[in-house]
């Protein structure tokens, strides 16, 4: 949905960092009050990991202000089976300031899955990254949601990576913000934006936030499509 619509704040309400002016939030029947380790959150902020502990402290830290883990050497652990799930083994003594961005972010997933929530909720954790890094880690969040089996609720304004990531998609309206239409997604995995079906539940998409030009909305996505392509190409001699 569109920039305040409500979408972050929704996530902010199933975190129990705020309540809702009207109605309730439940988890299992049982009404959400405040924060809890059953619901963890993913930022889009790379700043949110302590830049005073290392990559393993970040987590082990998770485990030991929530008390789930008893000793110090269960918490390392656990930290770095995390951080081997995320693709972060080997890394464990570096500190935020050393780490890219989707590294950074790679981190806070394992920080947030430390401690086995119901719930990840993730606000658009993957907005700032470049294309390259972005379409990895998308792949990277699928195998990690088919190991963990942990439901998650994702933020995107990007109606490509909604339709990749996510089984349902909810399209939000502004003014007053509220959910506009609920789409099922049955595409099989891995989801290729070439396929025809994955074009027409993009063009639905579109449309419901307003787009109706067809041939316009085509012009721009093959727009994005070819600028990610040469960004991507450029980035080669780098690697």
């Amino acid at each position: 949905g569109p920039s305040g619509c409500g979408k972050s704040t929704l996530l902010r309400c199933i975190a129990g960092f705020e309540k809702p002016t009207n109605g309730r939030v439940k988890l299992r029947s049982n009404e959400i009050k405040g924060p809890g380790i059953d619901r963890m959150m993913v930022f889009q902020d790379f700043e949110q990991l302590f830049p005073w502990y290392t990559v393993l402290g970040n987590i082990v830290f998770a485990l030991k202000v929530t008390k789930m883990i008893a000793t110090a050497k269960e918490r390392k652990e656990i930290a770095k089976h995390y951080l081997k799930m995320v693709g972060l083994a080997g890394f464990e003594d570096l500190y935020p300031h050393q780490l890219s961005g989707g590294m950074k972010q790679r981190v806070a997933i394992a920080r947030a899955l430390s401690v086995q929530p119901r719930i990840l909720l993730m606000d658009e954790p993957f907005g700032s990254l470049d294309a390259m890094t972005r379409s990895t880690l998308q792949e990277e969040l699928i195998r990690i949601w088919k190991e963990t089996k942990v439901t998650i609720i994702f933020v995107t304004h990007n109606i490509e990576e909604a339709i990749i990531l996510g089984d349902q998609i909810i399209v939000f309206e502004a003014n007053p913000g509220r959910v506009k239409e609920v789409i099922k997604n049955t595409l099989s995995r891995p989801r290729s934006p070439e396929a025809n079906d994955f074009s027409q539940i993009w063009e639905r998409i579109h449309k419901l936030l307003g787009f109706k030009n067809r041939e316009r909305v085509l012009e721009e996505r093959n727009l994005i499509r070819l600028f990610q392509e040469e960004r991507e190409l450029s980035l080669l001699p780098h690697l």
